[in-house]
């Protein structure tokens, strides 16, 4: 099953964060972002301002929809997206679910 079509799901405390292994793993399946301190990272160009905040609403709504929300950074044409997992102080699945669901908004 690839990770578009799967849901983000409630992590208990106590739950481990992803290993290296499992991180790289689930990397392939989304090349853009990059893995570095506990967090997953892509930042995104586009043409003006107005094209990048119809993008962050778009990804609003599916953090919304996913119940995993991203922090991000709007500097007028460009959007840097990270993500991780509070509760498991690092990476679960969830962020690499929600990373592959918002480079479909691309």
């Amino acid at each position: 099953m690839d990770l578009v079509s799967k849901h983000c799901r409630p992590q208990t405390k106590g739950t481990p964060k992803l290993n290296d292994e499992q991180i790289a793993a689930l990397s392939s399946e989304v090349p853009e972002w990059t893995a570095r301190d506990d967090r997953l990272v892509r930042t995104l160009k586009f043409p003006d301002f107005a094209a990048a905040m119809r993008f962050v609403n778009a990804l609003a709504a599916v953090a919304e929809a996913e119940d995993h929300h991203p922090d991000f950074t709007v500097r007028y044409n460009r959007v840097e997206v990270s993500t991780w997992t509070h509760t498991v102080h690092g990476l679960s699945e969830n962020d690499f679910i929600l990373a592959a669901k918002i480079d479909r908004l691309i």
